[in-house]
């Protein structure tokens, strides 16, 4: 049975989370793969005891997947509501993953019902207004434009979250915490070189001298290989290293000896 992990508040944006749900602002949370967006939000309906509804924008998601779709059954035409339209008429927490990767007409129909009013026109069905019921929060997350997919989100949408947390890479010993949350084993050495390598990559490629950076999940990924016996060495090959290899040989070398110089043979 897996062990319950508990979400490391490193920079108090639960309370910022919180002060927002009371003064009925959405919020936005703005920061690179990897560094615990989903599991903030998860932490924090977990503790305002509240339901959470949630979509993973894409270039496939579709107005449907919001407001809803009508369907057949039995000769009966009946309306499937949609993610939005059932957590605006239950209040529950609705969580939009990754908006900027959206398209441009889901955002017009999310737009809508995220104004003020915080009401939208089922103009798919009976034309029906839906309302918020009292309560209803939402939380977004963006990836800097500088990932694949994401686009810059219109200002009028922007506006819509006018609480914005920024959420980076935590420093080196909070980030060795929130490893050592999912390990068994006493490696902190280890992982600590294997953070500093992290960060290396990290800068490199914020300066795009490399692709890729790898999130948290790589150097938690890391640390279990370690638990399962696996040399350092070993373990950062294949967790930071071997993705490299899907831009060329030369992005990878460059990663490879980097790996070695921190590493060894």
């Amino acid at each position: 049975m897996l062990k319950e992990i508990q979400y490391l508040d490193w920079n108090n944006s639960n309370e910022i989370l919180k002060k927002a749900y009371k003064a009925k602002l959405f919020v936005l949370i703005i920061g690179p793969k990897g560094t615990g967006k989903t599991s903030l939000v998860r932490d924090f309906a977990e503790n305002m005891n509240m339901n959470l509804e949630s979509i993973n924008f894409s270039l496939r998601t579709r107005e449907s997947h919001l407001i809803g779709t009508k369907t057949l059954t039995n000769g009966t035409v009946s309306f499937e509501e949609g993610l939005l339209i059932k957590s605006m008429k239950e209040s529950s927490m609705l969580y939009l993953d990754e908006i900027n990767a959206a398209e441009a007409d889901v955002l017009l129909r999310l737009d809508e019902a995220l104004d003020d009013r915080r009401q939208i026109v089922l103009k798919e069905s009976t034309g029906e207004i839906v309302k918020a019921k009292e309560g209803w929060f939402v939380i977004a997350t963006i990836n800097p434009l500088t990932h694949s997919g994401t686009k810059e989100l219109p200002p009028q949408l922007l506006s819509r979250f006018p609480v914005r947390i920024r959420l980076e890479y935590p420093p080196e010993n909070i980030e060795l915490e929130i490893v050592k949350k999912h390990v068994s084993g006493n490696h902190d050495s280890e992982i600590i070189q294997a953070i500093k390598l992290a960060n290396v990559l990290r800068q490199a490629a914020a300066v795009e001298e490399l692709f890729y950076s790898p999130s948290l999940r790589e150097t938690i990924a890391f640390g279990k290989l370690l638990d399962e016996g696996m040399t350092p060495k070993k373990a950062a090959d294949i967790v930071f290293g071997n993705v490299y290899t899907q831009w060329g040989n030369i992005e990878y070398q460059k990663v490879s000896d980097i790996i070695t110089s921190m590493f060894g043979n």
